[in-house]
Order: structure tokens, then C-alpha cells, then sequence
């Protein structure tokens, strides 16, 4: 055999060696300012803390009640908080890493577990944001859902969710709205029921 023939013949062999050596998934990428905060607000997981709302302007209702959030299911690239309002376990916020940053979605459900009309709505980050703050204007999907029924104001929502040491906040701004629960991270509470739909 010609020495060429035999030299490429070596080559295909080591190749396809190498190859078959590196298959791999596709990698979930992110960067720092998002793996921090993320990191950050994981270390709470399993962990409950009792909020109130310090804005709610205009006046909106329908927050009387014990506030509870339970960052109650995480994993390496989700966290899953309910949040509890009085004998109302129907909200539950979602966390994602994305591979394009993260994902903030509202689970909403009926006494029964079913899927609320208004569910799954929310939003994702577009930009770096901080380690203990990020930022979800409201995605497409959010849009789309809000005008179909009958919200249009709401197409401009930013939710907003910081974690400091000692406090985690969940905020809502649109022009002419904003609201704002600030949660006591100093002073874990008793764990809450399982929210709607949910199991362990």
C-alpha cells in the first residue's frame, strides 16, 4: 500500500477515535451575574419566609391574608416559589436558565389543580442584570394571553425579583401600576401546604 494511503488511512482512524471520544449534549450555557443570582436565591431552598406588600399603587385587592413564599424545588436549572396568600395556594413562580439567560413564569392554579385561564405568564431577562436583581419584561406568549383576555395594560409588565441578605423582594412596574412584596429572609417561617397541583 502506497505510504500516503497508508498515512491517511491512520488519520481517519485517529480522527474518528478522537470523535467518537467527545460526543457530547449541547451545552446549557450563562454567565456570571446570572448563575450568581440564581445561586443566591437557591440557598434558600427548602426554606419559607413570611412578606408583606409595602406598594400597591393603585390599591388592587385581593392580598389579605397570611404572604408566604416557599422556595420549595430547585434544581440546577430551575426553582420552583410558591407563593401563598392566606388559604390561597394557587400561585406558584417559576425560575429557569434558559441557555439565554432566565426565565420568570407565573403558574397559576384552580383549587382543583387545573390550569388557571391566566397562567404561565411572565417574562425574560435581557440583559445581564446583578446578582441580586433581574429583571422579566413580559415575553410574547404574556402579550398575546393579556390582550386575549382583555388585559392590554398589562403587555408592558416588568416583574422584578431581588435577593439582598436579609430581604427578598417581587415586584411589578407598568406605567401608572407598581407593586411590591417585600419577604423577611432574618426569620424562617413553617412550611406551608403544597401548593395547587403540585405534589412532592
Amino acid at each position: 500500500m502506497h505510504q500516503s494511503m497508508i498515512t491517511g488511512a491512520l488519520t481517519l482512524i485517529f480522527s474518528t477515535s478522537i470523535f467518537a471520544n467527545t460526543i457530547q449534549n449541547a451545552p446549557l450555557v450563562s454567565i456570571v451575574s446570572h448563575d450568581a443570582y440564581f445561586d443566591n436565591l437557591r440557598a434558600h431552598c427548602g426554606k419559607a419566609y413570611a412578606g408583606k406588600v409595602v406598594m400597591d399603587n393603585p390599591a388592587s385587592g385581593g392580598f389579605d391574608g397570611a404572604l408566604i413564599m416557599h422556595v420549595r424545588n430547585c434544581t440546577d436549572n430551575q426553582l420552583q416559589i410558591p407563593f401563598h396568600v392566606g388559604n390561597d395556594h394557587s400561585r406558584t413562580w417559576i425560575i429557569t436558565k434558559t441557555g439565554s439567560g432566565l426565565s420568570l413564569k407565573h403558574d397559576h392554579r384552580m383549587k382543583d389543580g387545573s390550569y388557571d385561564e391566566s397562567t404561565m405568564y411572565g417574562g425574560h431577562t435581557l440583559d445581564a442584570g446583578w446578582p441580586t436583581v433581574q429583571s422579566f419584561p413580559a415575553d410574547q406568549y404574556s402579550k398575546e394571553l393579556f390582550t386575549r383576555l382583555g388585559m392590554p395594560q398589562s403587555n408592558s409588565n416588568i416583574w422584578q425579583m431581588y435577593i439582598y441578605p436579609t430581604t427578598f423582594s417581587y415586584r411589578l412596574i407598568r406605567e401608572g401600576r407598581e407593586f411590591r412584596v417585600d419577604f423577611d429572609l432574618t426569620k424562617p417561617v413553617a412550611l406551608p401546604p403544597l401548593p395547587w397541583g403540585y405534589k412532592d
